[in-house]
């Protein structure tokens, strides 16, 4: 006997519009994320658009508010880069203006001791000896948190004393 495919539990719009309100109060999502979520309920683009616009019309659901919590909580905690944090927006379905809007909550200061300090731990835990070596890892490292060339290269010099 085989085993049917799982079905998944479709809502109806009031039933979805209970759920997603409870997903948004939860943590601030981005358009995409809730249209995505409303799409898995089995509605269809017109019940999912009347449902979008009242969550925004009761201000569960804003893209600006989604933008500048996910910017601070991405650099303050998880310490990623300006690069890696406007992809990942990008990828969310977040407008160029909300991103511009996210991205004014990094502190240039405290955004360039979140890299020193990055570069401060990845050093002390590298095993490699050769400098040229050791530099390009703590440099790759980096990098993929999404930090710029520039802000690197003086930080590198901070850490490991070189000019």
């Amino acid at each position: 006997m085989e085993d049917a495919p799982r079905k998944r539990k479709t809502y109806t719009p009031g039933e979805a519009l209970q759920k997603i309100a409870s997903f948004c109060a939860y943590q601030e999502r981005s358009h995409k994320e809730v249209e995505d979520k409303l799409r898995s309920y089995g509605l269809d683009e017109e019940e999912a658009g009347e449902i979008t616009i009242r969550l925004v019309r009761e201000k569960l659901l804003d893209d600006e508010r989604f933008a500048r919590s996910f910017v601070r909580g991405k650099y303050r905690l998880k310490k990623w880069g300006r690069r890696r944090i406007r992809q990942e927006l990008k990828m969310r379905g977040v407008s160029e203006f909300c991103i511009k809007a996210g991205m004014s909550e990094i502190d240039g200061d405290e955004y360039y001791r979140n890299l020193v300090e990055l570069l401060e731990k990845k050093n002390a835990l590298e095993k490699e000896s050769n400098p040229h070596k050791r530099r390009q890892k703590l440099t790759l490292y980096v990098t993929a948190k999404g930090y710029e060339g520039e802000f690197i290269q003086d930080a590198l010099r901070e850490v490991l004393g070189t000019k």
